[in-house]
């Protein structure tokens, strides 16, 4: 648990967010095709009703670059003006080097070192959003440039398990972090994790303690993404509500003062469940899995892109961020919105 250590000069803001969707949409009518459900199960379990698929040969790196540079557009900042930059992912282009390297030569961001982040991919968007701001609290860069995405499409997911495969969908999400005026920006943050549930959703082949082999390169189990639903329901449900408590009193305000919870978009269940334990209502929050599916570390920032760009988000309004995912991982953020004006 932390909260952030502001610098004594000024805090850190998002000061845009741009996100890249793949144009091919996947349908749950195409989706069942191969496995044993239906359109309505999807709809009412999950809450998905379509998402999208990277096109064949679209790399992780196209996507985040697009994302990216709508992101800078917004901001008004150069590639050159860029000091770091951060991507979480799960699946990278290339296993060596990082994907990040990569991004930073294709957006000419010549200033800017970068690295990639396994946070398990789902609660990425908050680690990655924490990290950077602590890197521009102290002192160390002024403007940080954070992504999201992933491809799970193409990596490890099986068409054929009912468990899995109807909730991902593919895409990529950028935010700029600069500096703000003081007490403005994000005001607390926390992570979590928990490896005793480290199998509770996992790849179990590919890694170095069970290689791919011709022994198991055919074996769904250990090759493909296995989640266990019930658990990871339990623990989503209980981090969600305790880490927007959290992270709101740490921010020195009450759950009331809360004007839009924007959570990482695993499951619509999992959020009105929440929400209810929370005591606010469906109104206090944004959803986009219906139409994206889960997009890994890039759903919370798409969603908080699109709530921001219909207007429930403005000058000052208090915005409380979660996400949550395999390790077991999470983390939640309260962030005081900013305006053009309050960068400095």
């Amino acid at each position: 648990m932390c909260k952030l250590n502001t610098s004594e000069k000024y805090g850190v803001g998002i000061k845009a967010i741009g996100y890249y969707l793949p144009e091919r949409i996947v349908t749950n009518a195409e989706l069942i095709q191969n496995i044993d459900t239906t359109d309505e199960w999807i709809r009412e379990k999950v809450g998905v009703f379509e998402r999208r698929r990277a096109a064949e040969g679209e790399s992780l790196a196209d996507m985040a670059v697009k994302a990216a540079e709508k992101a800078m557009e917004r901001a008004n900042i150069k590639a050159e003006e860029i000091d770091l930059i951060l991507l979480s992912r799960v699946v990278p282009d290339h296993i060596n080097p990082p994907t990040s390297l990569k991004i930073q030569h294709r957006l000419g961001a010549v200033n800017a070192g970068a690295f990639d982040i396994d946070a398990g991919g789902c609660p990425g968007s908050v680690y990655a959003l924490s990290i950077g701001a602590n890197f521009i609290l102290s002192g160390s860069y002024k403007n940080v440039l954070v992504i999201c995405g992933d491809i799970l499409s193409r990596s490890f997911l099986d068409f054929t398990d009912r468990n899995t495969c109807h909730f991902f969908g593919d895409a990529a999400a950028a935010a700029v972090l600069g500096r703000v005026e003081l007490g403005k920006g994000i005001q607390s943050f926390c992570l979590h994790s928990d490896g005793s549930k480290y199998d509770r959703i996992m790849v179990k082949a590919g890694g170095l303690e069970m290689p791919l082999n011709s022994d198991n390169i055919h074996n769904k189990d250990l090759k493909y993404l296995r989640m266990d639903n019930k658990s990871t329901w339990e623990f989503a449900t209980r981090v969600f509500p305790e880490s927007v408590r959290y992270v709101t009193m740490e921010a020195g305000y009450e759950l009331s003062d809360i004007d839009l919870v924007v959570s990482h978009q695993a499951n619509i269940n999992i959020i009105k469940a929440s929400m209810q334990a929370l005591e606010l209502h469906m109104s206090k929050t944004h959803t986009t899995i219906h139409k994206y599916g889960n997009t890994v570390g890039a759903s919370l920032l798409i969603t908080l892109c699109e709530a921001y760009e219909m207007g429930r988000i403005s000058k000052d309004s208090k915005v409380a961020l979660v996400s949550f995912g395999s390790g077991l991982g999470w983390g939640a953020m309260f962030v005081k919105w900013t305006s053009p004006e309050d960068f400095i």
